[in-house]
């Protein structure tokens, strides 16, 4: 059976990524007790499903503390067992609370020791944060901040159509203006590269376009500093695969995420996809992203 377990923030889309795999033809079980897993999965398996997604969210944090364990069982059982963390800024989450007039589930809790009070919004997140933890360094993660829900479905659906690997890299362009992405594991800054937005023919094209893939690729600069971070990437990736990580995300930055970033991502993902690893190439800033 594959197996998806989707967590993270309140408000950061998990409905969004359960509804998607729930259309492309996924048993979906919604906050489920996590103690209840390996049940659950041996139930539906012995039925004959072979697509599973379960969401477990903070409302669980009590029997977060085992999850590892079931999570390693259900591996060694011949299970294909993915786990998606979704997260946001608490800015981003802020404003959606605000425009949803939807209470965060943690403040339905009890009010401080002493005191009948409702910890505020703010409150609440952090303390989400901080009950996830053990969850989110098990994950794949995704920033949802400013990402439209056509684009996170876009990115749900790659990473579990993906193969089987020991390692799931994923590369991911963005915009230094926007913010560095919350999710990325490794952060290159590309802003020091010639800039096709001060060429008139290419100010409206991106990266994946092929005139300005052209303009970029005369460029020795642009080589040497795809060069070095590829062999940044090639020596220190074995290390992570010795620590257990399944996955990681390397984000490359430029100015507004058009042009120079989605350039180096595709160049540094064709480069690893030729090296056996299963790779995933998005960007935050461009509509249609997130192919493997």
């Amino acid at each position: 059976m594959r197996l998806v377990l989707i967590s993270g923030m309140s408000g950061s889309g998990k409905s969004v990524a359960i509804r998607l795999l729930e259309d492309i033809g996924y048993y979906c079980v919604d906050n489920l007790p996590a103690p209840l897993l390996g049940q659950v999965c041996a139930l539906l398996s012995e039925a004959g499903y072979a697509r599973l997604a379960v969401s477990i969210d903070a409302r669980t944090a009590l029997s977060l503390e085992g999850l590892p364990t079931v999570l390693d069982q259900l591996r060694t059982a011949g299970h294909d067992v993915r786990v998606l963390f979704l997260t946001a800024s608490t800015e981003a989450l802020v404003q959606r609370f605000s425009e949803t007039r939807r209470r965060h589930p943690l403040s339905l809790r009890d009010g401080d020791a002493g005191t009948d009070r409702e910890p505020t919004l703010e409150e609440s997140i952090e303390q989400e944060r901080e009950v996830l933890v053990p969850l989110q360094a098990l994950a794949h993660e995704i920033d949802t901040s400013g990402l439209s829900a056509s684009t996170l479905r876009q990115w749900v659906r790659s990473f579990v159509d993906l193969d089987r690997a020991e390692l799931m890299l994923a590369f991911e362009s963005f915009a230094f203006k926007n913010g560095i992405p919350v999710a990325a594991d490794l952060v290159f800054d590309v802003r020091n590269l010639p800039n096709p937005h001060y060429e008139p023919g290419l100010r409206p094209l991106t990266g994946l376009d092929p005139p300005v893939a052209d303009f970029l690729a005369r460029i020795p600069l642009v080589d040497e500093m795809i060069d070095d971070i590829a062999r940044f990437l090639e020596k220190w990736l074995p290390s992570y695969v010795e620590d257990n990580r399944q996955y990681l995300t390397v984000g490359i930055g430029c100015t507004g995420g058009q042009h120079r970033s989605p350039y180096v991502v595709e160049r540094l993902a064709a480069r690893f996809a030729g090296q056996g690893n299963v790779v995933l190439a998005r960007h935050r800033n461009l509509p249609h992203s997130g192919k493997p």
